[in-house]
């Protein structure tokens, strides 16, 4: 392995994965995981800044008009510390468990993509978080107060043109050498780099910056070479660029690109000072596995969970065929995803956060969560967007999905892309970390005295090979038993959940080792390979997650068809990612031995049902505690600014007027079509079917039905933008 694999393998610590990974998970050791919950000070923060801040925005006007939020946006943001949320009260900030921040960003992106992507990147990786691990004091008491008040705005720019994925192979240098610095000589360092893809580089007033150290003269020490360093530079610094911007799918948050060409700066600029040159990567990717935990799957659990809640309502306000269009089987199907989808996102990102809050760094997990509520994100989006129809596809102020779907790919490519997550990193790291032998029989590669080397490596391989056969009797006695017999935390109906997991985890820790064996080194390159083996992982892991919130919840019966949703649909691609598994060995005889022994009477696992998608697409539908849980932490005030929150109401309302037009139909002899409520409330009231009080009241809600059903138009200039705009006025000018 590089230095840099290394590193990344070094990075973060193992947790709940593990267990999986081994084989034998213990279901009570889950469910005595804490439960993570809000203090008061931070439910107080999401129940009045969040709130206030979202009721604040008018997404449409921000992301067509100004292509950014607005100045008084920016300012409460800054005024209300929500850049600061990571970071520690000594310096001024909120220092929010990691639960909290997921709570809040979920809230905002339910509100606008564009206002959660811009709080969200600071709090992540980026300046704030290296300072507080690695900074010098000096670095901490200048910088973190500044960066706790919203004075400094601080962006982090590490990819590069040339290093997109491959992030260590940087191309952007600094020379230390002795330069001019307020007028004395000192020695320092000169910087090159072109970076493109930075979030709020064109706003930032201090730039984190890595880069590849070189020290050809030995100032600093012996090494010329010391590798991946990070600093931070002012970007008022004579020679730094910045300003202009990339338009990420009409997402306008403030990204671009930055420039700099032998920029003298001196030693203490390096994050941490001379002693971390050359730390860099190391930095970077601790500090990932705590980020790439919170930041892009809150996010993505908290859009999810905003469109089934307003696909669901818009589903049953919206008729076809003289019926909701969410009692249509096709687009049941559809509804059905995006609720087990908005259950298990939740639960994988609550279980999460609540590990880094327990003080674990879970590298592996946080790759797991990233690549599939990122992959969920955008096919929510997807099957949204079908039951919608032209309503999805006209933007404007009342459509609430075209943003997310627009800029569903942003979230699969950034801090890791998908496709590299998902075949090399998930298992790739999950592998090594995760087994317990593995890392020590790397690790005795590198001891230099032999004989000890020898003597290490004998006793994990001696561990090794038990530990492989141990695992191939325990999957063939599961499978043949159908795990019946293995122990569970409750023997109710998700029992057989906890058994087939349990069965797939020991077939999970088999196949690893026989590809191990297979393979061999070049198992690292089997990317098919590698990806279903994470695959097996981490629908385990998003299983594990959704039992644990049930239970966590108090294992409401009502409840339990999201659960069973959930966990079929997991375990489903878990069985098919282990079915592929066996399909791709190189080994005819290999191949049928691994069938007969995996699934010696067929394949255990079922989609579910028709029947129990049904029961999920009509609780959307439908107001209730269920559905309200479903909801948490999504943005549903009833104001102007808040298509969702106000389409909610219209669901009320449809349903607790429907009764009366259901009457005047009746007493009428008619079959009317569920529109024109106005007419018909006049008409019953004439015919003494209704009051005057239940006439209003119908005739009330067909303006907000109209509203929510009815898409945008616009006058032509409205939509011009950017150069045509201005030619636009400058052409109205010369008319005059």
């Amino acid at each position: 392995m590089s230095d840099t694999e290394k590193s990344a393998i070094d990075a973060g610590t193992t947790w709940w994965e593990a267990d999986l990974f081994c084989g034998n998970p213990d279901w009570k050791k889950l469910h005595q995981y804490p439960v993570p919950k809000l203090t008061i000070e931070e439910q107080a923060f999401v129940d009045g800044p969040v709130e206030v801040v979202c009721s604040m925005l008018d997404d449409w006007e921000a992301t067509h008009e100004l292509t950014d939020l607005p100045q008084d946006v920016w300012q409460y943001l800054k005024d209300n510390k929500f850049f600061a949320m990571i970071i520690k009260k000594e310096y001024g900030g909120l220092e929010f468990s990691a639960f909290a921040q997921s709570c809040v960003l979920q809230k905002l992106t339910s509100k606008s993509t564009l206002l959660s992507s811009i709080v969200g990147v600071p709090n992540s990786l980026g300046p704030g978080e290296l300072l507080q691990h690695y900074g010098t004091k000096e670095q901490k008491d200048h910088y973190l107060p500044r960066l706790a008040s919203g004075q400094e705005i601080p962006c982090f720019a590490l990819t590069s043109p040339e290093a997109g994925s491959d992030a260590s192979s940087i191309p952007d240098y600094g020379v230390v050498c002795k330069g001019q610095w307020n007028g004395e000589e000192v020695v320092g360092v000169s910087l090159t780099w072109n970076k493109r893809y930075i979030t709020l580089a064109p706003v930032a007033t201090v730039l984190g910056l890595a880069f590849k150290l070189q020290d050809p003269d030995g100032l600093i020490g012996d090494n010329k070479e010391p590798g991946i360093t990070c600093a931070l530079i002012p970007t008022d610094t004579p020679g730094v660029e910045i300003g202009r911007r990339h338009f990420p799918l009409n997402v306008p948050f403030q990204n671009g690109p930055t420039r700099g060409k032998d920029i003298f700066v001196p030693l203490d600029y390096i994050i941490g000072g001379p002693d971390m040159a050359g730390q860099g990567w190391r930095m970077l990717v601790e500090c990932l596995s705590v980020g790439r935990a919170i930041t892009l799957p809150s996010n993505s659990a908290g859009g999810i969970k905003m469109i089934a809640i307003a696909t669901g309502a818009y589903s049953r306000i919206r008729r076809q065929f003289r019926l909701p269009i969410g009692k249509m089987e096709g687009v049941e199907e559809s509804l059905a995803k995006l609720a087990g989808y908005a259950y298990s996102s939740d639960a994988a990102v609550s279980m999460s956060t609540g590990a880094v809050d327990l003080g674990e760094k879970p590298s592996v997990v946080s790759a797991i969560i990233k690549y599939h509520l990122t992959e969920q994100m955008r096919d929510a989006t997807i099957h949204a967007m079908d039951v919608l129809g032209g309503k999805g596809i006209m933007l404007g102020p009342n459509n609430y999905l075209g943003r997310g779907y627009q800029g569903a790919p942003i979230a699969i490519t950034v801090e890791g892309a998908n496709i590299l997550t998902r075949n090399m990193i998930i298992y790739g790291q999950g592998a090594i970390r995760c087994h317990p032998f593995v890392l020590t029989e790397l690790g005795a590669c590198e001891i230099e005295d032999r004989e000890e080397a020898l003597n290490v490596f004998d006793k994990a391989l001696m561990g090794h090979i038990g530990f492989t056969m141990s695992n191939l009797v325990r999957t063939k006695w599961l499978a043949l038993t159908g795990a019946r017999f293995t122990s569970v935390p409750y023997n109710d109906e998700t029992a057989e959940f906890y058994r087939i997991a349990s069965r797939f985890s020991a077939s999970l820790a088999l196949m690893s080792d026989i590809s191990m064996a297979v393979f061999g080194g070049s198992l690292k390159r089997k990317e098919r390979i590698s990806a279903r083996l994470g695959d097996l992982l981490s629908y385990l892991y998003l299983v594990s997650a959704t039992l644990k919130r049930y239970n966590d919840e108090g294992r409401k019966k009502e409840d339990f068809a999201l659960v069973k949703w959930s966990c079929q649909d997991h375990l489903y691609h878990c069985q098919r990612a282990l079915a592929d598994l066996i399909n791709n060995m190189p080994s005819a005889p290999l191949r049928a031995v691994l069938k007969v022994l995996l699934f010696p009477f067929g394949r255990p696992v079922r989609k579910p049902t028709d029947q129990l998608e049904h029961k999920l697409a009509q609780l959307l539908q439908v107001p209730s505690e269920t559905r309200n849980r479903l909801a948490s932490y999504v943005y549903l005030t009833n104001e102007p600014l808040n298509l969702v929150g106000r389409q909610e109401q219209t669901l009320k309302d449809v349903l607790d007027v429907e009764p009366l037009f259901e009457r005047v139909c009746k007493e009428k002899g008619l079959k009317l079509p569920f529109f024109q409520l106005d007419k018909v409330a006049q008409m019953g009231l004439e015919a003494g079917i209704l009051s005057q009080a239940e006439a209003d009241k119908l005739a009330a809600v067909e303006q907000s039905r109209l509203d929510v059903i009815n898409v945008d138009d616009f006058d032509p200039a409205d939509l011009l933008a950017g150069k045509a705009a201005r030619n636009s006025v400058k052409k109205e000018a010369n008319a005059a």
